[in-house]
């Protein structure tokens, strides 16, 4: 559980960060061009999940698991990682919509969302990918 909170600290901090980092780009204000639709930022912010839940993966895989790991183990683990990281950036994303932004024009939940189907897919990706022990059923 130790890598989870490693990386999923990780994903949620770096995730904080990068909604600072919107903020000042002006991404959330109500006079930025089309507030209704992604900009290209909020697309660049997929890399952060995809990032933590590779190197936290393969953490588990190389240094937890011996140098092996069955594909449910790696999608065990990235989901500990996810519901940690989930849970960290939450909370940065309602401080910010409650006390720094007041009259957000854009479906913010929407993003939530895209967020956590992001961290699933990639998830089921990345275990296949690391995955190196076979597993009979």
């Amino acid at each position: 559980m130790k890598n989870a909170f490693k990386y999923g600290a990780f994903i949620g901090i770096a995730s904080g960060v990068w909604i600072l980092v919107l903020h000042f780009a002006g991404v959330y204000e109500s006079q930025f061009p089309k507030a209704d639709q992604p900009s290209w930022l909020e697309y660049v912010s997929g890399i952060i999940p995809v990032t933590g839940l590779y190197l936290g993966i393969k953490n588990f895989r190389n240094r937890v698991n011996g140098g092996r790991m069955e594909f449910f183990e790696g999608i065990f683990e990235g989901f500990k990682i996810m519901i940690v990281g989930g849970i960290i950036a939450s909370f940065f994303a309602s401080v910010y919509v409650t006390y720094v932004i007041k009259g957000l024009q854009t479906d913010y939940m929407a993003r939530v969302g895209a967020a956590g189907v992001i961290g699933i897919l990639s998830t089921l990706v990345i275990s296949l990918l690391l995955m190196n022990k076979q597993h009979n059923l």
